[in-house]
């Protein structure tokens, strides 16, 4: 079995502290949610059910139920206390008419081994989750899995020049981000899962801050520290901070630190399996009409 680069424990820890100060950090989640939303305008799917993947404190859930409210709607997420605390309460879609009675329904539970039948949803949407797991491949199975035949995955996550310029700031040795995967290399697990036409690009967002505390700052109201296994584990010297500060300060332009996030967006469908699980083709006879 090979060495984990993600720690899987960490992740879990960081979004559990984050959940109660989450919407403060969580800005640069909601406008990637906002344009993925954007996209289903050109999908044509009346999902019966959805799934949200790391659905956090539930942010996509109003504009999921508003442009599907006759759809059950199921986040899940690794962080229990992120679903504890209900940024899309079922009172308040119902107040403005987006929701069923029973609201969302909302699972603590591990992406790459979901709680639900195989053929069961038609829609699983995931936004900037896939960055925090170690292998996306097992998750991408699974949403391949649930979903029914004709059935819609979504999501975005980040690529590999995002936060390219902390990276560069500190140079020692250490993980300071995420591992972040080509889009390109996400296109190829979609095929090899089984999805087919899958549509896969890219844009990027800068963020500008004052300084580099308001960006830690802002990372770590989002859970979005750094946890890779390759992280340092305890605090940076002095003379270390010193050279990352001054090294990112070399950054600084128009009066503004930047900061880069690749933001890759992906979608694509489940067809009809063209050969069992164990290679064998499929092939189907259509019987001739009677006249």
């Amino acid at each position: 079995m090979s060495a984990a680069f993600v720690d899987r424990q960490q992740v879990g820890r960081r979004f559990s502290r984050a959940a109660a100060s989450y919407p403060q950090g969580d800005f640069f989640a909601r406008e990637v949610d906002r344009r993925m939303q954007e996209r289903l305008d050109y999908v044509k799917l009346e999902p019966g059910r959805i799934l949200d993947l790391g659905c956090s404190r539930g942010g996509s859930f109003a504009g999921l139920t508003a442009r599907y409210p006759q759809a059950e709607l199921l986040g899940l997420d690794l962080a229990p206390a992120m679903l504890a605390q209900d940024q899309a309460p079922a009172g308040w879609l119902r107040r403005l008419g987006l929701a069923k009675s029973a609201g969302p329904q909302r699972l603590a539970a591990d992406a790459a081994k979901l709680p639900l039948k195989t053929r069961s949803t038609a829609l699983v949407w995931s936004n900037l989750l896939l960055h925090w797991l170690d292998d996306p491949l097992p998750v991408l199975a699974e949403a391949h899995r649930v979903l029914e035949v004709g059935g819609l995955l979504m999501f975005s996550t980040l690529g590999p020049d995002s936060l390219k310029e902390l990276r560069t700031a500190f140079a020692d040795g250490y993980a300071h981000t995420q591992r972040f995967i080509d889009m390109h290399d996400l296109g190829d697990m979609l095929v090899g899962c089984g999805f087919a036409d899958p549509v896969m690009d890219m844009e990027v967002i800068t963020l500008t801050y004052a300084d580099l505390d308001a960006m830690f700052a802002d990372l770590r109201a989002a859970g979005s520290g750094c946890a890779m296994v390759a992280r340092r584990h305890g605090l940076s010297g002095r003379r270390a901070w010193a050279a990352a500060r001054a090294a990112y300060e070399g950054l600084r332009r128009d009066g503004k630190l930047p900061a880069t996030f690749e933001v890759v967006y992906g979608h694509a469908w489940k067809a009809e399996a063209k050969q069992t699980a164990d290679g064998r083709a499929i092939v189907r006879f259509d019987t001739p009409r009677q006249k």
